[in-house]
């Protein structure tokens, strides 16, 4: 019978004829037959089922098979015997380098007939001992799912005792080497079913045998953790994690962390490589032992393993966000990698230029899944906006593409931060901050925060772009007696000559640090400056004075030459003066006081209160280079306020003696009047500059810093319970009180009162209203008489006798910026450039103002933006816009510098003379050598850290692909199903990428 049933399949019939003869051979063999045609037909069933060349050849032996394993079992069992299968397990069944794949399978398919037979128990301990020694041979992932269908259906056949906790780990290296070697959708399914089986059979053995996980999961963290592999194991290891019993994860955890025998090497390729696993479909709570890992690396204080693994991972698990199928997953580990790294705005700002287009691609796909991903995403964004202000240039786009999401409020944005971050000691993370590698492209170097210390960091670097301040510090001689402002001429001199990237101000710091100031707390960088400034100043006025390099001018009378040098660099650099006079309504009386300041406080005027009223005040927009005319006539010039100013009703609003001018850059030095819109010479079509006012033109409804100086200098009703006890009615009076500047200070700061106290919240809280900030400030000066009539005889400005205020023009050079609601938190970062003298000395001989635009312009001149570390470019138009893209982020505190004119012409003639003799300043040579020592540790460092820090990238999992997830065209939407980004399934090249 066996001849004929080879000599049908063997046949040219069609199938269909065929079918119907082995039909009948197949009946026949249902009846009693004899042991040897029984043993010549199990030979020829199982030769077609082993080696048979088609499919229809070996279903044919299969069924042959499976009717003499039920019709003559003592004959199928005498066959199937154990000699006969140690050879086919061990010398495979078919001709040489041609044996047959389907070994395992045939033994799958007799077994089922012999399990209880006598033999059994010797079949299964040689299938124990087999199987074994098949997956220590590392056979193909299709090889290792048959081994594992064996085992499952016939559990018999599982290794016991240490047998089979080897068999789990010999299984698990098995899975590591795993490969799909096609790109096609049908194999990868093939692929992921396979390597499912296998990790399917780890899950039935650690139900049975728990006492294997622990090993098993050693065996794993072994794999993941090796420095020595040639090739990263498979991600295929992911499918193994994921049955592993939950409540055993602290106890791994805590092991793996406290095991002093994992370098840190070791540990950052193993929680790299398991990062990668983010990318395996087919994985569940891969996501929870990531992330535990994470934090049990934080619980133990492995910082440099956290930053370097999240620095080079955390792109790739965001590129993931673009795959339904392992989004939710990618987007948990993305969410802790995020708000876990505090300490810097490195990770987060490595995904910005990706941000946008994802927005773009989830919003196209339209599921649910991907509007769930985008409101989560853009929670996690406004986290880091809070966390990281002071970027606007760099943050813009992305606000731009997450406008329209939902916006979390602020004690859900604290809640997330809070319970997420690697630490709640920021000083545990000092070492670690910055990690840049050399200066800003600018040149310009940062300072690291010390912990909530950016209130001080905006402060010096705004004091430090003061020229004029930073050249005067610079210059102080050796032993000058004055402790803090040597540290401050050390810190200077670092910002000036230093090769790192940013410096400590922790010198600085504990020597400048105001007594009732809380450690580690946010402050008010305003209060910090007048602080600041105001012992700088006692500290030279007490006798520990400044040795004068200055040589003064020989025009100066003694009187003004004693009088300059009896100034300290404090006043001389940020004094001004200021008038206070308070008349009685009654009688008339003037009483007057003149105080000094180092800046001016600016308070909100009311809502209802126009500024803007007066047609004598240049508005912001109208910028660009002009001409002022002289006066023609006394009459020009603003007298006496009390002559001048209407005495305002309790229902008027009072207007200032002198309204303040928001410029264009133009010519200084005119004892002039407000110019009105008329007197402005601008020839628009003509210049192309007119057109920069656009970048800076403010609302309708907003204020501007001219609106709030005039607000400060308008005169003020005395009534109620505020009346004025007036000496010589000797009494209680209504009364109207004014304050007028009498001495200009060479660098004026504006401090924007935005803080108040609320007495319903018990709570400071912030004026957000969005201040226009003008580039050139024109600020009225109360002149003496005498000082008139001085002006006048030189002939340099056609001031002329009799008049009382001159404008002094001030140039924008520093904005510090507050973002946040209050004053106990939030963050600050300060807009700065260096501002210089743009017009000559004098006026030209025939006495016409000379433009300012034969020099360089004031809004060319380079902005700078300093965020504690990070030193980057910017704009005006920038300094201009902030509020508008951030509104909580909001001007603060400005410094102004004077251009030279009557009043500063002393200090400009000092400060250029002493320029000229002196140049650059020197540094004495103890500053100087210390600055040269430390830039000599600051190159060793870095040839150190480059050293460990390779050592650290070659350990860590290579992953050069994931690029290609993010930077595919972005129109391609030829892809409408599966796996594709915008829709879950489509192309296999796509899936193939995003597993492999």
């Amino acid at each position: 019978m066996d001849k004929i049933l080879e000599a049908v399949v063997m046949s040219s019939y069609p199938n269909n004829v065929k079918q119907g003869l082995v039909r009948r051979v197949i009946e026949a063999a249902k009846q009693p037959m004899d042991s040897e045609q029984c043993w010549s037909m199990l030979e020829l069933s199982t030769k077609l089922y082993l080696t048979g060349d088609t499919k229809y050849k070996r279903e044919i032996g299969k069924e042959v098979l499976e009717v003499y394993g039920h019709y003559h079992p003592e004959e199928f069992e005498e066959f199937f015997n154990v000699r006969f299968l140690l050879s086919l397990l061990q010398e495979g069944y078919g001709p040489l380098g041609k044996r047959s794949h389907y070994v395992l399978d045939y033994i799958q398919l007799g077994l089922q007939f012999v399990l209880e037979s006598p033999s059994a128990n010797s079949i299964f301990s040689l299938l124990r001992i087999e199987v074994l020694r098949k997956v220590c041979e590392r056979p193909s992932p299709k090889q290792c799912a048959k081994i594992s269908k064996l085992l499952t259906q016939h559990p018999q056949c599982i290794p016991t005792g240490k047998h089979q906790l080897l068999f789990c780990q010999q299984l698990i290296r098995c899975i590591g080497q795993f490969q799909c070697v096609s790109e096609g959708e049908e194999e990868i399914m093939e692929f992921l079913e396979q390597v499912n089986k296998v990790s399917g059979l780890l899950q039935r053995i650690w139900r049975t045998q728990t006492s294997a996980i622990l090993p098993s999961l050693k065996e794993l963290f072994t794999i993941i953790s090796s420095t020595e592999e040639q090739e990263a194991p498979s991600n295929a290891l992911a499918s193994v994690v994921q049955f592993v019993p939950l409540e055993l994860m602290d106890g791994v955890i805590r092991n793996l962390t406290n095991d002093d025998s994992i370098t840190d090497v070791q540990m950052m390729m193993a929680i790299g490589r398991m990062i990668d696993w983010v990318s395996w479909p087919l994985g569940k709570n891969i996501d929870k032992w990531i992330i535990a890992l994470l934090k049990g690396l934080a619980a133990v204080k492995k910082f440099s393993i956290l930053i370097e693994v999240t620095l080079s991972k955390i792109e790739k698990v965001f590129s993931k966000l673009l795959y339904p199928i392992v989004r939710e997953g990618a987007l948990s580990v993305l969410q802790y990698m995020l708000l876990s790294f505090q300490h810097s705005h490195e990770a987060f700002h490595l995904l910005l230029p990706h941000i946008p287009r994802l927005v773009v691609s989830l919003k196209k796909e339209d599921s649910n899944s991907a509007t769930s991903s985008l409101e989560q995403l853009a929670e996690l964004i406004h986290c880091m906006f809070f966390r990281f202000s002071g970027f606007p240039d760099l943050y813009e786009p992305v606000l731009e593409a997450v406008k329209a999401l939902p916006i979390p409020n602020e004690d859900r944005i604290k809640h997330l931060l809070g319970q997420n971050a690697w630490t709640s000691q920021k000083n545990e993370l000092a070492c670690f901050y910055p990690r840049l590698a050399s200066k800003s492209e600018t040149g310009k170097i940062g300072l690291i925060n010390l912990g909530n210390t950016c209130y001080m960091n905006s402060i010096i670097q705004s004091l430090f772009m003061a020229s004029d301040f930073r050249h005067s510090v610079l210059n102080l001689t050796e032993g000058n007696s004055q402790p803090l402002m040597t540290k401050l001429q050390w810190l200077f001199a670092f910002l000036e000559h230093s090769q790192r990237p940013a410096i400590s101000p922790e010198s600085f710091l504990s020597a400048s640090w105001p007594p009732w100031f809380t450690p580690g707390a946010q402050q008010d960088c305003s209060e910090y400056l007048k602080y600041l400034l105001d012992r700088l100043h006692e500290e030279e006025k007490t006798g520990k004075r400044i040795y004068q390099k200055l040589k003064e001018s020989s025009l100066m009378s003694q009187a003004v030459e004693h009088h300059y040098l009896n100034k300290t660099l404090i006043e001389k650099m940020f004094g001004g003066k200021m008038m206070t006079k308070i008349r009685c309504l009654k009688c008339l009386n003037v009483s007057s006081r003149e105080e000094a300041f180092t800046d001016l406080s600016l308070a909100f005027p009311p809502l209802d209160r126009n500024m803007r009223g007066s047609t004598s005040i240049l508005p912001v927009e109208e910028i660009g280079p002009q001409f002022i005319d002289p006066p023609e006539n006394a009459g020009q010039l603003m007298g006496s306020p009390w002559i001048q100013r209407k005495v305002p009703m309790a229902s008027d609003s009072a207007a200032p003696s002198m309204l303040v001018e928001t410029l264009g850059f133009q010519e200084t030095g005119e004892a002039v009047t407000p110019v009105s819109g008329n007197d402005v010479r601008v020839d628009a079509a003509k210049d192309p500059l007119s057109t920069f006012g656009e970048q800076v033109c403010a609302s309708k409804d907003s204020r501007s810093v001219s609106d709030l100086i005039n607000y400060f200098l308008s005169p003020e009703r005395l009534t109620a319970e505020n009346k004025y006890h007036c000496e010589k009615c000797a009494s209680l009076q209504d009364a109207e009180k004014v304050a007028e500047l009498t001495e200009g200070p060479h660098y004026l700061i504006l401090t924007l009162l935005r803080f108040s106290f609320d007495p319903r919240t018990m709570k400071r809280k912030k004026i957000l209203d969005n201040v226009s900030i003008p580039v050139v400030l024109k600020l009225p000066i109360l002149v003496a008489p005498e000082e008139t009539e001085k002006v006048c005889q030189r002939g340099k400005d056609g001031a002329v006798p009799g008049s009382s205020f001159m404008s002094v023009v001030y140039d924008l050079c520093s904005v510090v910026v507050h973002s946040g609601i209050s004053s106990e938190s939030g963050h600050y970062y300060c807009y700065s450039r260096e501002c210089t003298d743009t017009v000559p000395h004098g006026q030209p001989p025939d006495g016409m103002p000379k433009l300012v635009s034969d020099k360089q312009l004031d809004f060319e001149i380079q902005w700078y933006l300093f965020n504690d570390t990070r030193v980057s470019f910017s704009s005006f138009e920038s300094v201009s816009n902030v509020t508008s893209f951030f509104p909580k982020d909001t001007a603060y505190v400005l410094f102004y510098r004077q251009r030279p004119g009557r009043q500063s012409c002393l200090l400009h003639e000092t400060l250029a003379e002493a320029g000229r003799l002196h140049g650059e300043p020197s540094l004495h040579k103890d500053l100087m050598e210390a600055i040269s020592k430390d830039n000599i540790l600051f190159l060793q460092e870095q040839e150190k850290e480059a050293r460990n820090r390779a050592a650290y990238i070659s350990a860590l999992p290579k992953s050069p692909l994931w690029w290609r997830d993010l930077d595919r065209d972005k129109d391609d939407d030829s892809s409408s199903g599966g796996c594709s980004p915008a829709a879950g399934g489509g192309g296999s090249g796509s899936f193939h990428g995003l597993v492999f």
